[in-house]
């Protein structure tokens, strides 16, 4: 059984769809960041850095923080997602890593500004927006080579970035701009348990999706 602390965002429903598509019993723990709920000392025990997701695996006692770590734990712990050929597990964690130190970061920045910001810093709002679209073009041109993200198989790269991809209209981004993305955001979507971990916490929110 795996603890899941975490709330409505692409960061947390990574970690809700990878339990989902591994098939593991999981119980959620809601931390609302909108109360603050992150900064409870009981979960900075868990979570030093107070961000969610971050689970405890009660096979073992272990916490785990950033989510990541937790695709990657995950991941190791099951045999999924994650290819054991050396070559394929290398350009899985490239693709993991290019979620974890360009999409995300520089997405979020684009939510911040573009969506709850318009106005305020009429340069920030170019620079991120540029930089998200940019790095729409990398994934389009990886997608024009390769079925998914890291290769040919669905990988924890791929469930690390759809949940950023997910909010493209807080982000400005029209998807027909890039059709490989195109054509794999809703493949990704149309997982039962993409499906299923997308509403964790269970808010009865729909998955976007291009008209």
């Amino acid at each position: 059984m795996i603890d899941l602390y975490t709330w409505s965002t692409p960061n947390g429903r990574k970690i809700s769809i990878m339990l989902e598509e591994c098939g593991l019993a999981y119980e959620v723990h809601p931390i609302d960041i909108t109360k603050g709920e992150q900064f409870d000392p009981e979960f900075l025990n868990i979570s030093p850095n107070n961000k969610i997701p971050a689970i405890v695996d009660r096979d073992n006692g272990w916490s785990v923080f950033e989510s990541g770590a937790i695709l990657v734990y995950l991941a190791e712990k099951t045999g999924m997602f994650l290819p054991a050929e050396p070559k394929l597990r290398l350009q899985t964690l490239e693709w993991l890593m290019f979620q974890m130190g360009g999409v995300g970061p520089m997405f979020g920045q684009a939510h911040h500004f573009l969506k709850f910001n318009r106005g305020k810093c009429p340069y920030a709002e170019e620079r991120y927006h540029k930089e998200t679209l940019r790095l729409y073009g990398v994934m389009d041109r990886r997608l024009g080579e390769s079925r998914y993200l890291a290769c040919d198989l669905y990988t924890i790269a791929d469930i690390a970035t759809w949940p950023w991809v997910s909010r493209y209209e807080w982000q400005q981004v029209d998807l027909e701009r890039f059709p490989n993305v195109l054509r794999w955001y809703p493949e990704i979507a149309e997982r039962p348990a993409v499906r299923r971990g997308y509403d964790v916490p269970k808010r009865n929110l729909a998955i976007p999706m291009p008209r």
